[in-house]
């Protein structure tokens, strides 16, 4: 075998077509945009470069051919709550249906890793953000969602076989729009909707510094301090806007107000692979008209849910309820959604997977990420539950 580090323009090419070659019969596979996976890896343009550095492989056998990829980072902002060693992580793993292959491109990463410091290494995680390739497959082998990993059911035993364990379970939950919603949503809503002081609407995409504002307010109280997370500040929350702003539904984002101050949202977007599936991974002129035909036809009848939170003051009040069910008036009614995906849901935030499940919805498909501890003689332990200390 001929280990290759990816260091130039043909390397990085190599590095994608390793998973279009191992990926490109499964079913249910949706080539990646290219230029997602490039992202990832430039330094330009990736912020965890400021705080970490990354190395990838290719991997080919004796006769030339590619049979496996890995990448490998370390990041000074990543850790969980509890970790008690420095822990890098492995991503963008591909292999061929070999456990010789693939310890060998593992032991390649671990020793990486163990050279910087580091005394865990999990994967399949990405070198940035964990909404996109993050996890491994484990169910549910059909279309992805956009920016969510695939690979075929065989990868989970390279891992475990390893002696990877699983670190945290992510599970996504999918519903029909249409679906009936209990009972308690609508009563919940009433309760609050007697209050005039609450209110909750959609965006409007004319106003998308205001939205980011209140983004900011409820992400900082929310969501930041979980898992090393920091505060984001309105510039960030503004480009993210702005970055979504291309393919955003007004009517199916949503902010809560409480006597004009928000107090929590729930962002969805259109689920972008509905569209990109029939890119073959570019984008391109030619690939950007066909992106706007496909659009304007409006081919896309499913949407996936990336946020929903309520900050601390108004969590357990019903205000989740009230906000499903405004949006749901215009959701159910107006528009024209068939399916409704939720993003993965880490099984340490049993809050979030009661709302999930409380909705009428199935889980659709898991995802797992794991770690590998290098010392193989300290005792493991999983992610630990949101709000248990």
């Amino acid at each position: 075998m001929e280990l290759v580090i990816v260091n130039n323009e043909k390397t990085a090419r190599q590095f994608i077509d390793v998973h279009v070659q191992l990926n490109k019969n499964v079913p249910g596979w949706i080539r990646p945009l290219d230029k997602d996976i490039d992202l990832v890896f430039n330094p330009e343009k990736n912020k965890a470069y400021r705080q970490g550095e990354c190395v990838r492989w290719i991997l080919k056998d004796d006769k030339g051919k590619l049979i496996g990829r890995i990448a490998a980072f370390v990041n000074k902002k990543y850790k969980s709550k509890g970790d008690k060693q420095p822990t890098g992580g492995v991503g963008f793993f591909d292999c061929i249906n070999d456990q010789k292959t693939a310890n060998f491109l593992f032991d390649t990463a671990r020793e990486w890793l163990r050279e910087r410091g580091m005394g865990a290494m999990d994967g399949p995680i990405n070198f940035g953000e964990r909404d996109r390739w993050w996890g491994l497959l484990v169910e549910g082998f059909h279309e992805p969602l956009y920016g969510m990993n695939f690979n075929p059911p065989y990868y989970q035993q390279l891992l475990e076989n390893y002696g990877f364990q699983p670190f945290f379970h992510q599970i996504c939950y999918a519903m029909s729009v249409d679906t009936q919603l209990q009972p308690k949503f609508y009563e919940r809503h009433a309760a609050i909707a007697k209050d005039p002081d609450y209110r909750a609407e959609y965006i409007d995409k004319k106003n998308l510094d205001k939205y980011a504002g209140d983004f900011t307010f409820i992400y900082n109280k929310a969501w930041a301090g979980h898992d090393g997370g920091k505060d984001i500040t309105k510039q960030q929350a503004l480009a993210i806007f702005k970055q979504m702003s291309a393919v955003m539904d007004e009517k199916i984002v949503w902010f809560a107000y409480y006597k004009n101050e928000p107090i929590g949202c729930w962002l969805n977007i259109p689920e972008l692979n509905q569209l990109f599936k029939h890119m073959n991974g570019k984008f391109g002129i030619l690939q950007k008209l066909l992106f706007l035909f496909l659009k304007l036809r409006k081919k896309n009848n499913k949407f996936t849910g990336i946020v929903f939170g309520v900050i601390p003051e108004f969590q357990g009040k019903g205000v989740d309820s009230y906000i499903i069910i405004e949006a749901a008036k215009i959701i159910q009614k107006k528009l024209a959604y068939k399916e409704y995906e939720l993003q993965w849901i880490g099984d340490f935030n049993p809050k979030m997977i009661n709302i999930a499940e409380s909705l009428g919805t199935y889980i659709s498909r898991r995802l797992t990420t794991y770690r590998y501890l290098f010392d193989r003689n300290q005792p493991y332990e999983r992610h630990p539950i949101l709000g248990v200390r």
